[in-house]
């Protein structure tokens, strides 16, 4: 069960969330620094890919932003961080509620034997 490829996907999904929380925390960190470009963190297309091939497996990518700069050439917008935080979160809550409800089966099915 542990392998299945839904429980394969989840930890796939909640790698690139974690991922993508560290960018966020890294772009917030450097919104006044000079020249710096905020970092993009990807991972849904590939998952979804993975889990239609059978598998579940997939790798976040992080990218450098290509979003307008300001006069500093820094292109951090707290706005959109802030935003792109909450909306991690709550994806992270739901796959760990998801991965938590896997386990609670398994754990039902191991006491019922």
């Amino acid at each position: 069960m542990l392998d299945s490829v839904t429980s394969v996907a989840l930890t796939s999904a909640l790698n690139g969330l974690a991922a993508r929380q560290r960018a966020i925390a890294d772009n917030i960190a450097n919104v006044n620094t000079v020249n710096y470009h905020a970092k993009r963190v990807s991972f849904e297309d590939a998952l979804a890919a993975s889990v239609k091939a059978g598998d579940g497996h997939a790798a976040p990518v992080t990218a450098t932003s290509l979003e307008p700069t300001n006069l500093e050439g820094n292109n951090v917008n707290l706005d959109t961080e802030t935003l792109s935080n909450v909306e991690t979160v709550l994806r992270f809550q739901f796959a760990t509620q998801a991965m938590n409800a896997q386990f609670t089966s398994m754990r039902s099915a191991m006491r019922s034997n």
